[in-house]
């Protein structure tokens, strides 16, 4: 599990792609490897991957992960290049502060930027996803994109909009995206389970 705060952003040093299968190496802060295990769990973009190996040179980790064709196809980590930036965040512990909302890891679908409006003090990204996955977003509800836990702003039947603050573009890769750029979204798992059971309640009334 995962609070949807990201850690890190970490520079992809390799990418190797055979028989479906993807293998990454991350480079990050050697903070970021302390006490890790292999078979741990860590967020990339906000999908749940297992480590596969890991190790400290000189003032550099590196995270190893091999990534499957289904993650590919329902993820923006198939288009993820040697230099390209990605959010960390390692799973939740026991005591842990949880700053943002439970986040699971499991990336649902991907929704594409339509809109950028920038100023000095924030900015307002606009998204268009798939419409059966519009049910799934509510203003103000929480909603992870890129792994990052944020709230919904404007919902209309089109879009919907997040707001961030320019700690929040310093400390993700939210601030190079683009108009046309996907970004991996995970709704909030109450909401799902809430709209799913309405739903089956209407279909055996």
């Amino acid at each position: 599990m995962f609070t949807g705060i990201v850690q890190s952003q970490a520079e992809v040093y390799s990418v190797e792609n055979n028989n479906n299968l993807s293998h990454i190496i991350i480079r990050v802060t050697p903070n970021l490897v302390e006490g890790l295990t292999l078979g741990a769990s860590i967020a990339i973009n906000g999908v749940c991957l297992t480590v596969v190996k890991f190790e400290k040179i000189k003032a550099d980790g590196f995270i190893s992960f091999d990534i499957i064709d289904e993650t590919l196809a329902i993820s923006n980590l198939a288009e993820i290049k040697v230099g390209s930036k990605v959010n960390v965040e390692r799973s939740l512990k026991m005591g842990d502060e949880l700053g943002g909302h439970i986040v699971s890891g499991h990336v649902h679908t991907k929704a594409i930027l339509t809109q950028l409006l920038e100023s000095e003090t924030n900015c307002s990204m606009y998204f268009s996803i798939e419409k059966q996955w519009y049910k799934y977003i509510s203003s103000k509800g929480f909603i992870t994109l890129n792994g990052i836990s944020l709230t919904v702003g404007e919902l209309t039947k089109d879009t919907f909009s997040v707001h961030l603050i320019p700690e929040t573009l310093s400390r993700t890769n939210l601030a190079a995206l683009q108009v046309n750029d996907e970004v991996n979204v995970e709704f909030d798992q109450q909401t799902i389970t809430i709209v799913n059971t309405i739903e089956r309640l209407k279909l055996n009334l």
